[in-house]
Parts: structure tokens; C-alpha cells; sequence
């Protein structure tokens, strides 16, 4: 059907009209211009994926899901470039501090997501983690529908499935046609993903057993719509993946294998660090690091009795107390951890979240591929709290004494101090509350390591394994910086990663597998974690040297948390006068 002409020119003349106010007011208000932008991208952001709103809380946008398809690139485009060319017409110099961070931002993501749509990175489809296999299950998991009206919006969302999946397998094929295709480990994990969610009964799919519905009726009508409308495109994505796009896969992982492999790696590097290193930087970097940890673990070891950190590991390896085969343990150590936590905050922070997390074992249905932990920020209205992941699959496989530190990184005064907080800011766009991730990780991750270190400071660590514990974790990233630069700039086999993470990132070898195949769909955000941990912990040796004796940790804490998710540049050359500043405040608690 064709478009109304008078419809179009009127919708020209609206945007026309929009430009030149808001041209205007970036020479009379930069201010206000900067915050506005920022709100009319971030709108556009949440209506292009409206699932990311419907977990943020927001749910103007629960009858639809993301174009995963040409036209949807086609809008991530012109929103980019719209942003852009906005955003650089207004003088920094005009700007109040925040309003400079604001424009800075949106010129990155913009500026690195033109550059990701160009380098066709997006033909890299397949995700066993979050990919296109869990989005009905991730739509019934955080979609309210109790009432007739949300019901009728999440029941739209199954109907719609089909059309995402073939956007999906289009996609897929075009990456084919352009020889950009995923390597073979990730393409087998979403085959068996989907396979297993397809072998259950329709009562039990995920994505049934979690909607958010009022009666026994309403779920009923949730099991016809998943298997009229889930389950068919499901199978399709599988058929397609096993039989066309599995044989075709690459044999080993990393973006060298793939077309202009090494530029786009580079340009992953800056969209997950903020910042432009190289690969080989990188590489050494994480050597040197890891050799200086395993020295820390050695000495631990040995004020335990052991010979080495080889010798204690194994101890701690066959002492039946580190271990359970209750997965209901794993969650109650947890949840014991971060209330240790949250009570022992107070000391190290003047600003906390409004209410600690809340501890979820990972559903099923992903344990298999799913990390040892990860948190999911709170909703934007304050119903749901932030949650605690925790991995319980094969339990009696995990040693209870590396739980400690990922607690503290994932959790409390981990990711859910930095997010938590970052949710509950006033007077700032909500593109720098709940969207400054989409210009780089690192700060978040970054954080969550630096506290890994902060809680021994705290002395939260409850017994010199648990301390070992944290160097393990310090380590496993370290090694991470060695082996995702290895897979993707420097030839690594999948296999050699693996035995790298398993001997010297310290993990159980079903944790390395999926750790490595973890790094090859997420090209470089594994280095975000020790980058982002470097950053923070030398502007931290920065400012107390600079201020002596005035330095104070915890409004250094609070000055970190306090503006958001930042690009690393911007933390280290702001943070200083932001602790100055808090210090000099007489109201200061």
C-alpha cells in the first residue's frame, strides 16, 4: 500500500520543523539542547528494542519486538546519524560539565555504531546466551500481563515470533553471502539450546511456566499462542542453523577468520573498552598481570602450609566441605554473602542503593551455556529489585570458596551498587542512567573487579581460601585479556583457549568452555573487566596522592557511582575535582 503523500510531507515538515528549534536552541540553551537530544535518542532506542524497555519497566512498547531485519539496521542508521549531527554542531565550551560528558557520549555510541552497521558486525548473529532462541522466554520472564490489556500485548508478541526469527535467518544468510559466518562451537550450543526447549511439553516451555498472568486460563492461552507460534519459528531457526549454517561454520573461533577480521576487532575493542588500545598491548598487559597475581597466590598458599597456589588449589580441590550437591546451598551462601555485604557498606560509602538485591538461581532451560553469575538491573519504578544470578548447574562441579568474590563483583557492592544507584540519579537523561552502557562496558565491569579487591579491604572474605578465591577470580580475568586477544588477533584455536583458561584462568574446565565460547560472540567485552579495574584503581592512587591526608575513600566512592556510567577518559580526568569538591562540602556525613 502506498503512503498518503500529504501525510509524508506533513510528517517532513514536522521533522523539519523539530530541527531548526532544536538548531536554535543549541545556540541560545546548549544545556537543555544536549539533555534534550539526549531524551529523543534514548526514546528512539527504547522503541527500537522494546524488550530492553519492557526490563527497564517500561511498557509503552509490550506489543512489539525489535526489527532484526534490514529495515530495523535501516533506523539504528538514521538514528545514529541524526544524533551525530546534532550533537556536534553544539560548542563543548558552552556546556556545564554533565552536559559535556552527555554530548561526548552520544557522539561515541553514534560514531561506533555507524562504524559497527558499516563493518556489518550484525551479520555475526548467532548467541547462545541471549540470542534470538530466548526472547520469548525473556518477553514472559520481565512482561507484566495480569491484566486482559497485558495479556493481549504479550499474546501480540508470540503471534509476532515467526517474523523476528526469519528477520534472524535473513540476516544469517546474508552473512553467508558476504563469507562473515560464526564458528562452529557457539552454532552446536544454540542448535542443543533450542533442541532442548523444543523436546519439552508445551506446559513446560519456559516461556509458558514464567508469564506474569492472572489464572490458569490466561496460561492456557500462553501454551496455544507458544505452541502455535514459538515452537514452529524455533524449529525453523534450528533446521536452518544444523542443516545449512552449521556445515558451513567456521572451524575455529575469532574475528581474524572473518572479513576485515582485524579492524573490526580493533573497533570491538573501543565499543566495549571506551578506549583505543591494541590487541598486542592487551596481550601483554594480561601477562604481566597474571604473573603478578599467581605471585599473590603463591604467597597465600604458603602462609597456609602448601608448597604453591598448585598444591592449596588441589587441597582445596578434594576437601569435601568446599563442596555441595545442593543447588539450594549455592543460593543460600550467596544470599548470606550479600547480605554480609550490604551491612558492611556503610563504612566505605555515604551514597547506597535504596535496597540490596535479590538472589535467583539461572533457570534451566540456559544453566548449561550460561556464565557462573550475572545481575539483572532493577526495574525503572522500583517493583523489582535487582537480581543475583547464580549458576547451580552441576553443583557438586563448583568449589564453594571462588563464590565469594564473584558475589562481590556481581552483586553487592558490586554491579548493584554501580547500577542500582546509577537508576536511582536525579536530574539526568535517562540516556546516562539507564543507556551509557551502549558506549562501553568497562566502567561497569570495572567496577565490579575493582570491588572484588575493595571487599578484601572491607574484610569480607570470610577464611584465606575465600581470599584465594578472589585472586582466582583476578586472575581468570586476567587470563581473559590474553585469551580473547589471542582468539581474535592472533590465531588461538578454540581448544588451546580453553586449556589456557583451565590452567591458568583457574577454571573448572566445563566453566572455561563456556567462557571461550563465551569470547567468541562477544568479541572484546572480556576485556572491559581488568581495563576498566586499571582505570578506576589508578585515578584512585591519583587523587590520594594528590590530596594526602584530606583523601577520602568513601566520597571517592560516592564521586565514582555518582554520574553514571562514564567513558574511562572522562572518569580520570573528572574524578578529581569531583572528590575535591565532595570534600569541601561542609554537609558531607
Amino acid at each position: 500500500m502506498t503512503a498518503d503523500p500529504s501525510a509524508a510531507d506533513r510528517a517532513a515538515t514536522d521533522r523539519a520543523a523539530t530541527d531548526r528549534a532544536a538548531t536554535d536552541r543549541a545556540a541560545t540553551d546548549p544545556n537543555r539542547a544536549v539533555n534534550e537530544l539526549a531524551d529523543r535518542f534514548f526514546e528512539g532506542v527504547l522503541e527500537r528494542n522494546p524488550v530492553f524497555a519492557t526490563i527497564l519497566g517500561d511498557d509503552r512498547f509490550d506489543d512489539r519486538l525489535p526489527d532484526l531485519g534490514a529495515d530495523g539496521r535501516a533506523a539504528d542508521e538514521a538514528a545514529y546519524r541524526d544524533v551525530l549531527a546534532a550533537a556536534e554542531v553544539i560548542d563543548p565550551e558552552a556546556l556545564e560539565p554533565e552536559q559535556v560528558i552527555t554530548r561526548d557520549m552520544l557522539i561515541l555510541v553514534a560514531r561506533n555504531g555507524l562504524e559497527a552497521l558499516d563493518r556489518r558486525l550484525y551479520q555475526l548473529a548467532v548467541n547462545h546466551i541471549s540470542g534470538v532462541a530466548t526472547l520469548p522466554v525473556m518477553v514472559a520472564q520481565y512482561q507484566i500481563a495480569e491484566s486482559q490489556e497485558g495479556l493481549e500485548r504479550l499474546l501480540t508478541r508470540f503471534r509476532r515470533f515467526p517474523v523476528a526469527a526469519e528477520q534472524y535467518l535473513d540476516t544469517l544468510r546474508e552473512g553467508i553471502a558476504d563469507r562473515r559466518v560464526e564458528s562452529a562451537a557457539p552454532v552446536r550450543k544454540q542448535v542443543e539450546q533450542i533442541e532442548r526447549m523444543l523436546a519439552l511439553p508445551a506446559e513446560q516451555f519456559p516461556a509458558v511456566g514464567l508469564a506474569h498472568v492472572a489464572d490458569d486460563e490466561a496460561r492456557d492461552r500462553v501454551r496455544a499462542a507458544v505452541a502455535d507460534n514459538v515452537h514452529p519459528a524455533l524449529q525453523k531457526v534450528r533446521d536452518f542453523l544444523a542443516d545449512e549454517y552449521e556445515p558451513i561454520a567456521r572451524r575455529e573461533p575469532g574475528l581474524s577468520g572473518t572479513p576485515d577480521g582485524d579492524e573490526a576487532y580493533r573497533l570491538c575493542i573501543r565499543m566495549q573498552t571506551t578506549v583505543a588500545t591494541t590487541a598486542e598491548e592487551v596481550h601483554a598487559f594480561g601477562i604481566e598481570d597474571l604473573a603478578h597475581i599467581e605471585a599473590e597466590m603463591d604467597e597465600i598458599a604458603r602462609a597456609e602450609g602448601h608448597a604453591d597456589r598448585h598444591a592449596y588449589k588441589a587441597a582445596l580441590a578434594d576437601d569435601p566441605a568446599n563442596h555441595t550437591d545442593s543447588r539450594d546451598a549455592l543460593v543460600r551462601l550467596a544470599e548470606e554473602q550479600t547480605e554480609r555485604a550490604f551491612a558492611a557498606a556503610p563504612r566505605y560509602f555515604g551514597r547506597l542503593p535504596s535496597a540490596n538485591c535479590v538472589v535467583m538461581p539461572v533457570e534451566e532451560y540456559r544453566e548449561r551455556e550460561t556464565p557462573p553469575a550475572f545481575y539483572m538491573q532493577p526495574s525503572l519504578d522500583g517493583s523489582r529489585q535487582g537480581q543475583y544470578y547464580i549458576n547451580t548447574y552441576q553443583p557438586g562441579e563448583r568449589q564453594l570458596h571462588k563464590f565469594a568474590a564473584i558475589t562481590f563483583h556481581e552483586a553487592t557492592p558490586g554491579h548493584h551498587f554501580q547500577i542500582g544507584i546509577e537508576m536511582e540519579l536525579q536530574g539526568l537523561p535517562r540516556f546516562r542512567i539507564l543507556g551509557a552502557r551502549m558506549a562501553g562496558v568497562a566502567y561497569v565491569e570495572g567496577w565490579g573487579l575493582y570491588c572484588e579487591r575493595l571487599a578484601d579491604e572491607m574484610e569480607l572474605y570470610a577464611s584465606p581460601a575465600e581470599r584465594l578465591g578472589m585472586l582466582d577470580a583476578q586472575a581468570f580475568r586476567a587470563a581473559r585479556l590474553v585469551v580473547d586477544s589471542g582468539l581474535h588477533a592472533m590465531g588461538w584455536s578454540r581448544d588451546g583457549a580453553i586449556e589456557f583458561m583451565h590452567e591458568r584462568g583457574t577454571l573448572p574446565m566445563v566453566d572455561a568452555e563456556i567462557e571461550v565460547d563465551r569470547y567468541t560472540i562477544w568479541p572484546a567485552q572480556a576485556l572491559a573487566y581488568k581495563l576498566g579495574q586499571r582505570e578506576i584503581e589508578r585515578a584512585r592512587r591519583e587523587v590520594s596522592e594528590k590530596m594526602g591526608d584530606r583523601f577520602d575513600l568513601r566520597a571517592f566512592h560516592d564521586e565514582v557511582l555518582g554520574h553514571g556510567s562514564l567513558p574511562l577518559a572522562t572518569l580520570r580526568r573528572e574524578i578529581p575535582g569531583w572528590v575535591e569538591a565532595a570534600v569541601a562540602t561542609p554537609a558531607r556525613s
